[in-house]
């Protein structure tokens, strides 16, 4: 069976001119949201609700071509729909949905805080040398959603797309810094079994 990450290796260093290209792209993109991060964090909001649309349609589409007898029918109509409202919700009130955007944000990294926390906790005897960086990262998440908040909703506006930015900003640097090292990849040939 092959190996994905010779696979992968080998892929790197044979297209790495088109990973350093979309590497380059990607840090341009990124620190082009950090420097606007309002316009970035609606340029989220607006694919969001595209997104949301889109899924809706088809959703519709797919309820009605499979007939009221298809199982869950009723169910995934009312999802359809949900989706569909939502996206045009998102789409006629951006700034209401940065708001709500941001809002999700700070809940997902409260909640996946508070589970790091209580997680690191259950292992600290376990893994008596890691459950401190488990530790440290539900810290920081609830630390980053209590700074989201405490600007709210102020903070609405710039959050995301600045978040957003960093993202894109290091996987770019990630995908550059791989493309460089990529010439130095030995080739492996995949051996099957």
């Amino acid at each position: 069976m092959p190996n994905a990450l010779t696979m992968d290796a080998n892929v790197l260093k044979k297209y790495r001119t088109w990973f350093m290209i979309y590497g380059v792209l990607l840090i341009a993109l990124g620190l082009l949201a950090i420097a606007m991060p309002n316009f970035a964090t609606l340029a989220v909001e607006w694919t969001v609700g595209w997104l949301l649309v889109i899924s809706g349609v088809i959703g519709l589409i797919a309820s009605f071509s499979g007939g009221q007898s298809a199982p869950g029918f009723w169910w995934n109509l009312a999802v359809a729909v949900l989706y569909l409202l939502a996206g045009v919700a998102l789409l006629w009130h951006p700034v209401a949905g940065a708001l709500t955007l941001t809002l999700i944000l700070a809940a997902y990294l409260i909640a996946g805080g508070i589970t790091k926390i209580v997680m690191s906790m259950n292992i600290r005897s376990a893994l008596p040398k890691a459950w401190g960086w488990m530790l440290f990262s539900g810290l920081l998440d609830v630390g980053l959603a209590a700074l989201i908040l405490s600007g709210w909703p102020g903070s609405a506006a710039w959050v995301i797309g600045l978040l957003v930015g960093i993202n894109l900003l290091m996987t770019g640097i990630a995908l550059v810094i791989a493309s460089i090292y990529s010439k130095d990849i030995v080739r492996v040939s995949v051996q099957t079994a």
